[in-house]
């Protein structure tokens, strides 16, 4: 599913943002990445998702290696690992329903299935009732579960999340970790980067995977 073997990121000026770090992640796993604020939590996440590439090391994502793969090929992994980010990163002046239907459209998704499909993401998630409902008068926590449905359109086998309940207050925090661990009971992989411990606390399933100053310092499936 997802390796990561020897992986270090350097930075020009800013240094190394990880070192030498090394991880198994097998198919249908739910793991946090933890670690205070510039631990490399975001840099680990962005090199599974190859938008960026190890200085040294190698990250394998289904098969794909990063030593390998050409840039016109990263679409391949990235159309299969769904991306949930703190920010959201909805289209303003959409609809929840429009915001979903992008996606599927830019995709190549026939257009006669669209909207159906679209309407069915927002169900998974719990938001059917607020499919036209435009997407700055949803709450945040509504707002992040249109970035969910979004991020699962093209029914990735992996779902990374990059600090997705950090906007959010306890009640819309516990709803969209209740949402993840539904959708990882379906067989998908899912690594969430948080720093708030609280959280990872309450679902203490999920393997721990500890990160500081770039080094992984803790795996709970080794301790």
């Amino acid at each position: 599913m997802i390796k990561l073997t020897n992986v270090s990121r350097e930075y020009p000026r800013r240094g190394y943002a990880l070192r030498d770090v090394s991880f198994h992640l097998p198919k249908g796993e739910f793991a946090f990445l933890t670690g205070h604020s510039g631990s490399g939590k975001t840099t680990t996440l962005r090199l599974v998702h190859m938008m960026e590439r190890p200085t040294a090391g190698e990250v394998r994502v289904t098969g794909y290696s990063s030593q390998l793969i050409s840039t016109r090929e990263v679409w391949k992994v990235r159309r299969r690992v769904g991306f949930v980010f703190q920010d959201f990163r909805l289209l303003p002046g959409r609809t929840a329903l429009q915001n979903v239907a992008f996606v599927l459209e830019v995709t190549g998704t026939p257009r006669k299935e669209v909207m159906p499909r679209a309407q069915r993401l927002l169900a998974q998630v719990g938001l059917a009732p607020k499919a036209g409902a435009m997407v700055n008068e949803l709450s945040g926590g509504e707002q992040q579960r249109v970035a969910i449905a979004r991020a699962l359109a093209n029914d990735p086998f992996l779902l990374l999340a990059d600090e997705p309940t950090g906007n959010l207050d306890e009640r819309a925090s516990r709803g969209i970790m209740d949402l993840f661990w539904d959708i990882n009971a379906r067989g998908m992989a899912v690594l969430m980067a948080t720093h708030d411990l609280e959280l990872i606390r309450k679902y203490p399933r999920g393997r721990v995977l500890e990160l500081d100053n770039g080094n992984l310092v803790y795996d709970s499936q080794q301790a």
